[in-house]
């Protein structure tokens, strides 16, 4: 039977108090943290995020209203001192993936944002935590970029880990869509162990699991599901370049950060126009066509409905929603290091 994933999500955000006596949250720091993706599924594991960063502004509201627990900083992450980082047993973290992304500019370690990479490295070093996550797109493995890659690696041996790394996908997870990204997990030396990524799960949730119910909701803002806007810019070129429809019993495209939001199951694939890949919407089905809603988009990301993004403008809805972690990803990867960590306290 089709279950909306829905049903079965945590509410938000996820308190240390529903946490047993003798299973107090290990503490955790997150850089890069957007809206909290990956610190939901790390706090539904049963870590607790104690200090984030993003230089970003907009996500601010947004990630306050989630983790009112965490303190925030929203400096860029290489002018924050040392002496301001709290120590932790844990850090999380992706740092912005425009430099590696096949989609991307793909400048690498020439753009500065490729480079906070060294500044993720610098916070390791500074808080010797007993593990870190670091996740990136897929793009990072491609040959122009495998140099950098390997010294990253071992970079973060050098400074003590054990790290293991894999490019996953999130449908393996327990998240409704095929999204692709590399994850590098270090151990601490003094654990004397190293991280074994877990094995996909037997359940592979499709778009009918988690926005089928949201069919015929009418959108709009005054809903009792928050955030089920949709942006209404025109479609581009770009966009047009390629097939963006998947059917109801198929996992979504990536959820992206950008315009390009995938278009509802409702409408039937975009055809060929005959003008090399530029497709067309199908002759007579025109009205079905529209672009997830940021809710769908979230719910695909696998957040819970009761995570109110707060924005001003849709735009930045789909990007705080597409930057993320999805939630359900980061859990599993959570509650494998949660196992390992049994007994190692501080």
């Amino acid at each position: 039977m089709n279950k909306p994933l829905s049903a079965v999500q945590p509410s938000c955000p996820v308190s240390e108090a529903i946490l047993p006596r003798d299973d107090r949250a290990f503490p955790i720091i997150s850089l890069f943290a957007g809206a909290g993706g990956m610190d939901m599924g790390f706090e539904k594991a049963g870590f607790k995020t104690i200090w984030a960063n993003d230089s970003d502004k907009t996500v601010i509201p947004s990630y306050r209203s989630f983790f009112p627990h965490a303190a925030f900083d929203s400096r860029s992450i290489h002018d924050i001192p040392r002496s301001e980082i709290p120590k932790a047993d844990g850090v999380i973290g992706g740092p912005p993936c425009q430099s590696w992304s096949i989609a991307g500019c793909g400048r690498g370690i020439d753009d500065s944002r490729g480079q906070l990479f060294y500044d993720y490295i610098r916070v390791v070093h500074h808080v010797q935590p007993l593990f870190f996550v670091a996740e990136n797109v897929s793009g990072l493995l491609q040959n122009k970029n495998r140099n950098f890659f390997n010294r990253l690696l071992r970079m973060m041996e050098e400074e003590g880990y054990a790290v293991t790394w894999k490019l996953v996908n999130a449908h393996d997870y327990g998240v409704p869509q095929d999204r692709l990204r590399v994850f590098m997990v270090g151990y601490h030396r003094s654990l004397g162990k190293r991280f074994v990524f877990p094995a996909p799960l037997s359940f592979r949730p499709t778009l009918k699991n988690a926005i089928f119910d949201l069919r015929k909701l009418k959108i709009g803002k005054t809903q009792k599901i928050k955030n089920h806007e949709i942006s209404r810019s025109h479609y581009s070129s770009v966009f047009m370049s390629g097939n963006r429809v998947r059917s109801w019993d198929e996992p979504s495209f990536t959820i992206l950060a950008s315009s390009h939001t995938p278009i509802h199951p409702q409408a039937p694939r975009m055809v060929p126009t005959g003008q090399g890949r530029r497709r067309k919407f199908a002759a007579g089905y025109e009205h079905l066509y529209r672009r997830l809603t940021v809710r769908e988009c979230a719910r695909i990301q696998t957040f819970p409905d009761t995570c109110r993004f707060l924005y001003r403008s849709v735009r930045n809805g789909y990007k705080m929603v597409g930057n993320a972690v999805p939630v359900e990803l980061a859990f599993h990867m959570a509650k494998t290091i949660k196992a390992d960590l049994k007994g190692e306290r501080r």
